[in-house]
């Protein structure tokens, strides 16, 4: 009796055994993956390329040439919950590219990315021609030898300021600057951080929406209603048969010690380690069920670089006193490069690689 009680439990251990793997296999393969779950681990294989060796990153994202003493912040891999991501492979991507055109459209995170996208390239290919060019609020980055243009239209609020004779105008239902978007093969596209913008740096006077004018309004439902217009867009002139669309993601900044339970700490200064894990205590900035509600609205295929929570983990990213404003600065919204945004651009590339 007991040899058959010893063979039931050892059956039913090993039925849950097959179950929970079962389970495992399941979410690693239902739509791809999740790779926005996951954790930051150690891996001296990263940095991607040497930040010292790509000669156009911008000083604001230049820790390393701007003083930064440790370059901990370099050697984390993102690591999905439930499956790997594949190593960006710079020439795989600029085959794949060949002769076609991307575009960032957003403000300077857009600019992070971009810039991270355009060093792990160089990296791939460092002897081959390129070319760095601007028209207007459009910077053209083109590797000559594959016809590849990589793109950046600065754009912080994706509808249109318009000045007028009563001063800036924010058109929240106005989207004229897609006209530089057309014909593009893959576009990815970002707005959030100069929603809450006030003062000298808030670069409008007033808010319309129709024929209404109004001095201000909340920043979040404004930040709703650009984006719904902006899905509109997609709606009525994205062929997807001929153009890839991603939504950058909402990248959060730490400036709260609190928010990841470390009151003491006022801003990012110091920090060399990200939170271990895959929870943030503070939780999601209100800016990404806003920018959710809005993508499910949307008919066109549009993917979500879901980078929020992978970013809340990485307090050590940013640049700090080691960023454009140097000492007298604090920046603790944008990424130091190498660093953060280069997993952006892996989580892109594997997602493309089924597309392209």
């Amino acid at each position: 009796m007991g040899v058959r009680v010893h063979s039931s439990s050892t059956t039913s251990a090993v039925s849950l055994l097959l179950l929970l793997l079962l389970i495992l296999v399941y979410k690693a393969n239902a739509s791809g993956c999740d790779f926005f779950t996951g954790n930051w681990v150690v891996d001296e294989s990263y940095p991607l390329y040497d930040a010292s060796a790509c000669p156009f990153i911008e000083r604001e994202f230049s820790c390393e040439k701007n003083g930064r003493p440790d370059l901990f912040y370099t050697k984390y891999r993102w690591k999905p919950q439930y499956c790997n991501l594949q190593r960006f492979n710079g020439l795989d991507f600029l085959e794949r590219f060949k002769g076609k055109r991307i575009m960032f459209v957003g403000d300077s995170l857009s600019r992070n990315q971009w810039q991270s996208l355009t060093c792990i390239l160089h990296s791939s290919v460092p002897n081959a021609k390129y070319s760095l060019t601007r028209q207007g609020d459009v910077s053209i980055f083109t590797f000559l030898d594959h016809d590849v243009k990589v793109m950046l239209d600065r754009n912080v609020y994706l509808v249109d300021v318009v000045r007028e004779k009563i001063g800036r105008v924010l058109k929240l239902d106005s989207i004229e600057g897609s006209k530089l978007w057309n014909g593009i093969d893959m576009l990815i596209f970002n707005t959030w951080h100069w929603w809450n913008r006030r003062g000298p740096t808030q670069p409008w006077d007033y808010i319309q929406e129709g024929n209404e004018i109004k001095k201000d309004m909340d920043r979040v439902l404004a930040f709703e209603k650009a984006l719904t217009t902006w899905a509109k867009w997609v709606d009525s002139k994205i062929d997807p048969s001929k153009t890839l669309v991603f939504f950058q993601g909402i990248s959060p900044s730490h400036y709260n010690g609190t928010l990841w339970d470390e009151p003491s700490a006022k801003n990012c200064v110091g920090q060399k380690q990200p939170l271990g894990g895959s929870t943030y205590p503070g939780g999601l900035p209100p800016a990404v069920e806003v920018l959710k509600r809005v993508l499910k609205k949307i008919t066109k295929p549009v993917t979500l670089l879901d980078v929020t929570l992978l970013c809340l983990l990485r307090k050590d990213g940013h640049p700090s006193i080691y960023g454009l404003g140097g000492s007298t600065g604090m920046d603790c919204s944008h990424w130091c490069l190498a660093g953060v945004p280069d997993a952006w651009n892996e989580i892109l590339y594997n997602l493309i690689r089924g597309k392209i």
